[in-house]
């Protein structure tokens, strides 16, 4: 999502408000259109994540006799198709962002997280229920502090997000390598810079949202930000639940 991870949109320094002759109800008005802004993304970040969690939970239902238990063992290429397709919907929505109707973007998104439940269904085959509800509210707890500290904290953090989307890139390459290697002690290490590369890009997101918010503020083009923003931090959300789950679950 190249227009999301952008570090050099920020020009103005973090918190400025542009605001005509400074006066007291331009600044109101400001901070209630940036309240509303950023509460519409949460609302769209955690009804999908509520979806994804819903679909994982029924496609797992049955435990070896549920329908991801059966696609794992007679999928085929419909098994790769579900894995891949989250991927497949985030480059839609990334290189298809500016043709996309709001209408059109929405209901990819709802597409994704669907799919994403599906793709996820397994950690319950993996994992015990107690332990994959207890990390969902671990990481839930540091989502929403790391979330607030992005939002409140006066330092500007867009230096870092180079460094954290090149973190990303490294993660990826290093869990293809592991892939073949099938390293424990090198998939511990991955988990625990999973945690720690996702948990910095939640707050490097949530600030990065709140400044895109002066630029995007009566433009018809801010619906779709709602969205795209909704995505980064549901992806930062699930990203640290599942590497989160590799140190705190207890397999079945």
């Amino acid at each position: 999502m190249a227009d999301w991870k952008d570090t050099q949109r920020t020009t103005q320094g973090f918190g400025s408000v542009p605001r005509a002759g400074g006066d007291v109800a331009s600044r109101a008005s400001y901070d209630e259109g940036l309240r509303s802004y950023m509460l519409s993304i949460y609302n769209y970040m955690a009804s999908g994540v509520l979806l994804t969690g819903i679909v994982a939970i029924l496609f797992s239902w049955g435990g070896n006799e549920s329908a991801v238990a059966w696609l794992y063992m007679n999928g085929g290429p419909l098994l790769w198709i579900i894995k891949l397709a989250p991927l497949g919907f985030i480059l839609a929505m990334s290189f298809g962002l500016h043709k996309m109707s709001q209408t059109t973007l929405q209901i990819v998104f709802w597409a994704f997280a669907t799919v994403m439940g599906m793709s996820m269904s397994t950690i319950f085959l993996v994992y015990t229920g107690e332990s994959i509800a207890t990390t969902f509210f671990a990481t839930a707890a540091a989502f929403a502090g790391l979330s607030l500290f992005g939002y409140t904290t006066k330092k500007d953090l867009s230096g870092f997000g180079s460094f954290l989307i090149m973190g990303v890139i490294g993660l990826i390459v290093a869990m293809i390598v592991n892939w073949f290697l099938q390293s424990e002690a090198m998939a511990f290490v991955i988990s625990g810079l999973g945690v720690l590369i996702f948990a910095g890009l939640t707050a490097y997101d949530t600030q990065r949202l709140k400044n895109d918010y002066q630029y995007l503020r009566g433009t018809e083009f801010m619906g779709k930000a709602v969205i795209m923003g909704a995505t980064s931090l549901y992806l930062d959300f699930v990203n640290m639940f599942m590497f989160l789950l590799q140190f705190l679950g207890s397999r079945e």
